[in-house]
């Protein structure tokens, strides 16, 4: 077996694919991690389909350059919808795996029969996300709801907010879904993982699903596959967080980003 010590990319519009980017971490702590928050174009969720396409094909371009990365998560709902096809064909010798909302296992666990998708504009008007819902479900119903107000709060207010205040966050969306009669609810935004216990205990009776586990284990799968696996005992090099921009974290996400084992890197021009 050979070992590949190349690190492993990870790429959101913001801080919110931290979580997945650690879910993995923990359980690959020998590879090399680079997340990329692409805060000069945040959010992703506003924007067209062809425009992201272009942003993340030169984004990749330029990361390829400099880090050359054995694989890329897009840890980001919005782009995996909108972009991940094309990317495969630019880039059809990097494994790049994408985050698809959950909901496979939400209309596993419906037993009304009834889904709810919470997201961004792009990903919850996107095709998609109503072709996944029939093919695993074709008797299951399906009420999407777009959230950027909350994507905004995870990215600007979550880190200094208190449990009432992300409490009433969440709870107008769950009300939304509990009277549109859907008892299943799909976390359909990297950034909404933040809050994942917090919509839990306001659920009630609702379950609550999300991508975490699968990313991860795709992640590791694909790495094994292809022989990519560090062999080091710990990574040679620090897992980095990078910035686009000149919008680097408010202090509270440095320290956040280092809680996730990521140090924050100076350099802009990557």
């Amino acid at each position: 077996m050979t070992m590949d010590n190349r690190p492993v990319l990870f790429l959101d519009s913001g801080i919110g694919g931290l979580p997945y980017c650690y879910h993995f971490h923990q359980g690959n702590p020998k590879e090399a991690l680079v997340y990329l928050a692409d805060r000069e174009y945040f959010p992703y969720g506003s924007k067209e389909r062809p425009e992201l396409i272009r942003r993340l094909t030169g984004l990749l371009n330029r990361l390829r350059g400099s880090y050359d990365p054995k694989l890329v998560v897009l840890a980001c709902n919005t782009a995996s919808v909108s972009a991940l096809q094309a990317l495969r064909k630019s880039f059809p010798d990097l494994p790049l795996v994408g985050t698809v909302p959950a909901v496979k296992p939400a209309v596993l666990a419906s037993k009304k029969r009834h889904i709810g998708v919470l997201g961004t504009s792009r990903t919850i008007n996107d095709p998609y996300i109503a072709e996944l819902t029939a093919k695993f479900g074709s008797d299951c119903a399906l009420t999407t709801i777009a959230a950027p107000d909350l994507v905004e709060f995870v990215e600007h207010r979550y880190a200094v907010s208190d449990a009432q205040e992300r409490h009433l966050a969440v709870l107008p969306y769950i009300e939304q879904f509990r009277c549109a009669g859907a008892d299943a609810i799909v976390l359909g935004c990297t950034h909404f993982l933040f809050l994942q216990d917090t919509f839990k205990d306001a659920a009630g009776d609702l379950s609550i699903h999300d991508s975490l586990e699968g990313v991860s284990h795709r992640a590791a799968a694909l790495l094994d596959q292809r022989d990519l696996c560090s062999g080091a005992v710990f990574p040679d090099r620090e897992n980095i967080l990078l910035v686009t921009g000149n919008s680097f974290p408010e202090p509270v996400w440095q320290e956040r980003a280092r809680a996730f084992g990521l140090s924050l890197c100076s350099e802009q021009n990557y």
